[in-house]
């Protein structure tokens, strides 16, 4: 058994079991509420620079296949969990998520009390930490953590974004609506794949663009439509997306996913601040405030679009969270641009959310659902 440690900034120690890959990983210690898609989350690019714990206290029963990941590697910086299974049942498993963390080099503790940490993490915020296994030292882990950066510091979106532009043809027979099929210009911030799947099995061509993308380089691809997609970090620090937004803004379509909807309130005019803990998870109650609807929605983030700052910015608040009263997604009054910060595409059990913000990409596009 190999020994590990989890330190916190505050001085918290926690000692547990370690698995995956030896070593040491440093960032914001946040928890998700999900029970299952954690071969998604782990994935997820957004989850960098940050160390993933789930409150769930089983992870790992059904093994990674390999069909659900959301990006070429892990992007989590390290896994805690209350117990990693070591032989999991699933038809489709190829590995377990020992092995999976061992492959990717990322380090894991179990048999850690996450309900206490997740408390915690409520009452005093987000924190720093670091997970060290192969060792105990739990000063060492905690001087770790108060030295590491902190999140609003760093730039994370070149470590996840493509390097150069690449073209995915829509699914062939998909596009409804009696026209040509529609090309979109999608800025990779860190997008999932199953934004891109939704989006391509619509029809719709997509060409994907590095975050650094100038909108003249943007506007050379003719773009009937552009899209922001998820990303890790302070939406502030998204220049170039944010300049691209206000580029094409009541040119065309504008729409975007979580950070992308956080960029382009940026980009309008309006204020984004970082949560005392962030939203993830896959049970998250949102209310349409148009429709008087309430959807049960997937969600990872630690910032939020300041509800008072969007007065004057054209835009209006049509989604807002049931719990906490956070906005979750605006559209314009008078231009096609539109947002929302959950993710409709996750599948998280129920999918109304993805016919609701998909179906609505491709109506702006002049197709049919």
């Amino acid at each position: 058994m190999m020994k590990a440690v989890l330190g916190l900034e505050d001085g918290t120690v926690i000692r547990g079991t370690g698995f995956g890959a030896e070593g040491t990983a440093c960032g914001e210690l946040v928890f998700t509420t999900q029970f299952t898609g954690y071969e998604e989350a782990l994935t997820d690019p957004s989850y960098k620079g940050q160390i993933l714990m789930f409150t769930y206290p089983l992870i790992g029963n059904y093994g990674v296949s390999g069909e659900r990941v959301q990006s070429d590697n892990m992007h989590a910086e390290g896994l805690v969990v209350r117990e990693a299974c070591k032989k999991p049942y699933h038809y489709k498993s190829s590995r377990s998520i020992h092995k999976f963390l061992e492959d990717e080099g990322k380090p894991g503790i179990e048999g850690v009390d996450t309900r206490m940490l997740t408390i915690r993490a409520r009452e005093r915020g987000t924190m720093r930490a670091a997970l060290i296994t192969g060792s105990d030292d739990g000063e060492e882990a905690v001087d770790v953590a108060r030295n590491s950066p902190q999140l609003t510091d760093e730039e994370l979106i070149s470590l996840v974004t493509c390097k150069e532009p690449y073209f995915i043809p829509g699914a062939e027979g998909a596009w409804k609506g009696g026209s040509k099929r529609k090309h979109a210009v999608i800025v990779d911030l860190g997008i999932k794949r199953n934004i891109i799947n939704n989006l391509h099995r619509r029809g719709i061509d997509l060409t994907l663009v590095p975050a650094t993308a100038k909108p003249s380089e943007i506007a050379g691809y003719e773009p009937d439509l552009l899209f922001i997609s998820n990303g890790p970090g302070d939406p502030e620090k998204a220049t170039d997306a944010i300049n691209a937004v206000k580029a094409f803004a009541g040119t065309i379509p504008v729409c975007g996913i979580c950070f992308g909807h956080q960029i382009i309130s940026l980009a309008m005019g309006a204020k984004t601040y970082k949560l005392k803990f962030g939203h993830r998870g896959g049970n998250q109650p949102v209310k349409d405030l148009i429709e008087n609807k309430i959807f049960i929605t997937s969600q990872n983030h630690g910032y939020a679009v300041d509800a008072y700052s969007l007065d004057g910015t054209g835009l209006y608040v049509k989604y807002l969270n049931a719990n906490d009263k956070t906005v979750e997604g605006v559209s314009h009054k008078d231009l096609d641009i539109f947002s929302v910060q959950f993710h409709p595409e996750a599948q998280a059990g129920p999918m109304d959310t993805e016919e609701t913000f998909f179906g609505k990409v491709v109506n702006v596009l002049g197709g049919e659902i």
